[in-house]
């Protein structure tokens, strides 16, 4: 692999990233259009998933596209749908090649769009970027094979694991850095999740703030009889912001009135004993297009999902500071007896942030 096709291919990742979080349904996709030495054309998929990164990158390139090789972290797509394939935009631009980290995995595509290239003449190389672009398009390829979004569980904690004091009290465990790296984070995810619980002790609203974004996250709750308070910020702000709740079968009927009156989405989820099932969670938010779900918990939550073994990415903050056993965990219970029968996770990234530690760990399936 050649250190341009390295360069080039990099580029085009970090574009594609712009648009995580803000163009579920579809992919986030970066291009980067390169005429000899030159970059002429640059574009990721906009807000709400179209245009598309390469009609974008295409448009800026005008005609000095003709010629030119294309890196796009995504093969191109090769059906119609509300646009014109994006396949057909680069014949019609006249390329002279392609490269791709792999092909899509949407049946829609699935190799046709490489194949309309070639047997326009266009030579198409795929490989750079694989790794990388594999994990940035894992939600949407999970949404596509699973069924369910891709989820990362965020966890800010004490040195000792805790939460918050044996009182309740939480605000602030971590620094104000941490907590703007937080808002950052859920900027590039397609929702924000929390368990009834923690909707109902903190309040929260869920937003990105002081982050200039375009698309808010969805709010999600878990709540299995809906008991979250109909005068919280979340309900007085169902019609600006979407709040998704996610509930039992035994949710009492006149809450569900009263949460679609404040212009909140419903989604009813099977039952595991008294708890909601998180994988009927998860294949609910995925039918409703999510592709990538950040969690904060809280911890029984948080519990449920690990035991599920739905924990994709795991980013823990941790404070310099110790609570005690007195002090509240940031997990429920696992129950479990053996160390083999804990997931582990493989650390990918390890920084300080402000006062605090931030680490993520990711499944080693991935």
């Amino acid at each position: 692999m050649s250190d341009d096709h390295r360069r080039h291919m990099a580029h085009a990742l970090r574009l594609g990233r712009r648009g995580q979080g803000n163009c579920w349904p579809n992919p986030a996709v970066g291009c980067v259009i390169v005429q000899g030495d030159r970059v002429v054309g640059r574009g990721w998929t906009q807000p709400g998933g179209r245009p598309h990164a390469e009609t974008e990158a295409l448009a800026q390139a005008g005609e000095l596209a003709r010629g030119a090789t294309v890196y796009v972290t995504l093969e191109p797509c090769a059906h119609h749908g509300q646009t014109p394939p994006c396949a057909e935009a680069l014949i019609k631009a006249g390329v002279a090649r392609v490269v791709a980290p792999f092909e899509d995995r949407d049946p829609r595509v699935a190799g046709q769009g490489f194949a309309m290239l070639r047997a326009a003449g266009i030579e198409v190389i795929t490989g750079p970027g694989f790794e990388e672009a594999a994990r940035d398009h894992a939600g949407f390829f999970f949404k596509q094979e699973q069924g369910r979004p891709f989820l990362t569980l965020k966890l800010a904690t004490t040195l000792d694991g805790r939460i918050a004091t044996a009182t309740g009290e939480s605000q602030w465990i971590t620094g104000s850095e941490a907590r703007r790296m937080v808002h950052a984070q859920r900027a590039s995810h397609d929702a924000v999740m929390v368990g009834a619980g923690t909707a109902r002790a903190d309040d929260p609203s869920l937003t990105v703030r002081d982050m200039g974004v375009t698309r808010q996250p969805v709010r999600v709750v878990v709540s299995r009889r809906l008991d979250v308070p109909l005068m919280s910020q979340l309900a007085k702000t169902a019609n600006d912001v979407p709040v998704w709740l996610c509930h039992g079968s035994d949710a009492d009927p006149l809450l569900k009135q009263a949460w679609e009156g404040l212009g909140a989405t419903l989604i009813e989820c099977s039952l595991s004993g008294r708890q909601i099932d998180m994988r009927s969670v998860l294949q609910g938010l995925g039918a409703a297009g999510l592709t990538r779900v950040f969690c904060e918990g809280g911890g029984q939550l948080a519990a449920s999902l690990l035991s599920a073994g739905l924990v994709d990415e795991l980013i823990t903050f941790t404070a310099g500071m110790a609570l005690g056993a007195e002090g509240q965990p940031a997990l429920g219970a696992l129950g479990i007896e053996r160390l083999g029968e804990a997931q582990r996770f493989t650390r990918a990234a390890l920084r300080p942030v402000g006062a605090d530690v931030m680490t993520v760990w990711r499944r080693r399936a991935l």
